[in-house]
């Protein structure tokens, strides 16, 4: 069995055997184990625009996700996991988690049997390139799974370089000429075949050891389910 941690209610990681989804309305941050887990804490706040829009900067205080990402930290270096966050999150920085290289490739964070990748989320299915950071702990240097390194080509909608030319189009990406109430679903979506690297490398953290890289023995208690929750979503 898998944890996966803020996810999207009914989205990718619901109705899989052997998974059990913590959507918003179950509050990750209240997960207590003892299951490896998959973690897509929310990112707005680690983001490029973590202070909000660009009409109205600094309306928000930079990490200030509602302990999301620190509770997330916490149950992968616990139980073993992995946490995906956008490439470039400041929330590396905030925890001291080195940054990897974009051309990929595991390297070590620093702490035993922890460790950090750059991947692209185009190269498994997702509609834009979506650089990735990946965060693992737990796993063996054997059990690590050789990703689909290196950065994806650029990507241009036919739309944006007819309207505006390869210039522009090539800066905005795919994601600007995605419009209506889905472009947020569209853009936080884990394809399917990522999904299941992801949680590949949960089971291999279920094998390394029963101890957590902080040195605490893990406990055999179950998990808890939570209540009403802040935005902490995919």
């Amino acid at each position: 069995m898998i944890a996966a941690l803020y996810v999207e209610t009914e989205g990718a990681y619901f109705g899989l055997p052997n998974v059990e989804p913590w959507d918003e309305a179950r509050d990750a941050r209240r997960y207590t184990g003892p299951l490896p887990v998959v973690a897509h804490p929310p990112c707005q706040r680690w983001g490029r625009f973590w202070h909000g829009s660009t009409r109205k900067p600094h309306q928000f205080a930079k990490g200030d996700d509602g302990g999301c990402f620190k509770a997330a930290l916490d149950a992968v270096r616990r139980f073993g996991g992995v946490i995906e966050h956008p490439a470039d999150s400041h929330a590396w920085e905030a925890f001291d988690i080195p940054r990897p290289p974009r051309s990929g490739g595991w390297v070590s964070a620093t702490i035993p049997w922890t460790w950090t990748c750059c991947v692209y989320q185009g190269k498994y299915g997702h509609f834009s390139g979506k650089p990735t950071w990946l965060y693992v702990s737990g796993v063996r240097w054997e059990d690590l799974p050789e990703l689909r390194w290196g950065k994806v080509e650029q990507r241009i909608h036919p739309v944006a370089l007819a309207k505006h030319g390869y210039e522009k189009a090539r800066r905005i990406g795919m994601m600007a000429m995605v419009g209506g109430k889905d472009k947020t679903r569209i853009r936080n979506a884990t394809p399917p075949e990522f999904r299941d690297v992801l949680l590949s490398i949960a089971r291999s953290a279920n094998k390394a050891s029963n101890v957590d890289v902080t040195g605490q023995r893990l406990r055999g208690s179950g998990g808890q389910q939570g209540s009403a929750s802040p935005s902490c979503t995919d």
